[in-house]
């Protein structure tokens, strides 16, 4: 007997097109391996068990079974985006526990194109912090269940690294997509603006917070991504040129990227070098203001959050992260530091097309109770480890992070890739490349 388990959704999809799989039989796969390791790994608050089986069998009768992407596949979707019946709790107990009446449209056109959704994941309250846990549950790196699977996707991350889904939805304001994905050795793509519909929360963290998907290889981003932005990012037959600029230091100043970030760069570099491209080292020009820019939008898009909740029931490091996000509302919501850092750094994505840099400083933290800590534990340990993602929220650049290379400890290491406006098609072709020349392990060895 076929297993489903840890096969591409590209591969459930034709199976399931051509009648070689129904959606039954991969979905209670998927959910067995669900009950099995999930205690393990921490990736799903709730998980939709009867309800999947049921869509699944609807699935099945569709009309246009054989011409759905995303046929029988299972998926998990993010606890800040609705799904009809189901109660979005955004990682906090101050939140309603009241069924969504609707789908979020992004949930809507995963399930149009023949998608099951499982279950919803676990996220840091609010999504505000790089690592997962909370009242709800704590996502792990299914990869080393000592460390956190990073945030605020992580539960996302988690799923799909842990084979119990091959595909999530998930949404990066700071880098939320792109770390989980560089913990966990997942394929990630955070879109420019109106590539993918938003609506993720109240504003959006000032238009910076763009949903997009968690796979295990490109071409499943690329069909997930495909599904969710209503336009085919189709492969092209041949490989373009690209001029690569290649970086290895923190665009935040006193920050120092480790030698498993630096190295896994440099073997992407001459990867791509050997695929053709045009590779030379350059560092954008961040200027030394960025970690205050950074600080500010990061906190004050949590004050927006936070507003209408009870205070008293959301955890300390969440209170004083939205307080200190209050001082910052009226500067913020001008958008003058988002536009001067875009006008610095434009002439840079003129000279090149895309940029090589690491997509994490050092390994993940710890999984511990992080949401009991203080906060500004909280947040000296996630800007030491994650200070390459927030630029690219800022300036509402594309940007990508995909393998490379394992760490010490046998977990993967990562890189990101990073495109002017309207480059998600460029930087899905680089992943491509860098996916054939440097294979990566897609599923961690839970078993």
């Amino acid at each position: 007997m076929t297993s489903w388990v840890g096969r591409t959704a590209v591969e459930i999809a034709a199976a399931v097109r051509e009648k070689r799989a129904t959606p039954r039989e991969v979905v209670a796969e998927h959910l067995a391996r669900i009950e099995r390791l999930d205690a393990r790994v921490g990736a799903f608050r709730a998980v939709r068990a009867e309800a999947a089986l049921a869509e699944a069998d609807e699935v099945a009768a569709r009309g246009d079974l054989d011409t759905l992407p995303l046929a029988g596949v299972p998926v998990a979707v993010k606890d800040n985006l609705a799904v009809r019946g189901e109660a979005r709790r955004v990682g906090s107990a101050a939140t309603p526990d009241t069924p969504a009446d609707a789908d979020h449209v992004t949930v809507a056109r995963l399930r149009a194109a023949g998608a099951v959704v499982v279950g919803l994941t676990n996220v840091p309250e609010l999504c505000v912090f790089g690592t997962t846990e909370g009242v709800h549950g704590t996502a792990r790196n299914p990869w080393d269940i000592s460390r956190t699977a990073g945030g605020s996707s992580g539960g996302s991350a988690a799923a799909v690294a842990a084979g119990l889904v091959p595909i999530a939805l998930g949404n990066d304001g700071m880098g939320s997509l792109r770390i989980p994905a560089a913990n966990c050795g997942l394929v990630t793509l955070k879109p420019g603006p109106g590539v993918v519909p938003a609506g993720v929360s109240d504003g959006d963290w000032f238009g910076m917070s763009e949903n997009g998907p968690l796979a295990t290889t490109v071409e499943d981003a690329r069909l997930m991504l495909s599904v969710l932005a209503d336009t085919t990012f189709v492969r092209r037959d041949a490989d373009a040129t690209h001029r690569v600029a290649v970086s290895l230091r923190s665009p935040l100043a006193g920050i120092v990227v480790t030698t498993p970030y630096t190295t896994a760069v440099r073997e992407a570099a001459g990867a791509l070098m050997k695929a053709g491209h045009q590779v030379r080292r350059a560092d954008p020009p961040y200027p030394l203001s960025l970690s205050l820019t950074s600080l500010a939008h990061w906190t004050a898009g949590t004050a927006v959050d936070a507003q209408g909740l009870d205070r008293e029931r959301l955890a300390r490091r969440t209170r004083v992260h939205a307080a200190v996000g209050r001082r910052f509302l009226n500067s913020v919501r001008t958008g003058e530091g988002r536009e001067a850092l875009r006008r610095r750094l434009e002439p840079f994505f003129e000279e090149y097309d895309v940029l090589l840099m690491p997509a994490l400083a050092r390994r993940s933290p710890k999984s511990a109770p992080w949401h009991e800590r203080g906060w500004l534990r909280n947040v000296l340990a996630n800007t030491n480890y994650s200070p390459l993602t927030p630029p690219w929220n800022l300036t509402g650049w594309p940007a990508m992070s995909v393998p490379s290379g394992t760490l010490p400890s046998g977990a993967p290491c990562a890189v990101q890739l990073v495109g002017r406006p309207g480059s998600e098609a460029d930087l899905l072709e680089v992943a491509a490349q860098l996916e054939e020349r440097q294979p990566w392990e897609r599923t961690a060895p839970l078993e």
